[in-house]
């Protein structure tokens, strides 16, 4: 299960990398009924997200950790 988790939470990163995504849209996209799929607080948890404020309201961003976790995967555009 950790190796799709792991997935997942590479993919929601990337996802979020393209573009500063809203946080209704983050968790609209990303929510998951099974307890055992926590990709978007895996991602939070790890460092590899934020939440930040902006004029349009809560905006989700890709941090620095987020990026080195994009390159050690060959996926950081």
């Amino acid at each position: 299960m950790a190796e799709t988790t792991d997935a997942l939470v590479l993919d929601l990163v990337e996802w979020i990398a393209r573009e500063p995504r809203s946080y209704a849209e983050v968790l609209e996209v990303w929510r998951t009924s099974c307890p055992r799929l926590t990709i978007w607080e895996d991602a939070v948890d790890r460092g590899y997200v934020v939440r930040r404020p902006s004029v349009e309201g809560i905006k989700v961003t890709v941090t620095e950790g987020g990026e080195q976790f994009l390159r050690a995967h060959g996926r950081f555009h």
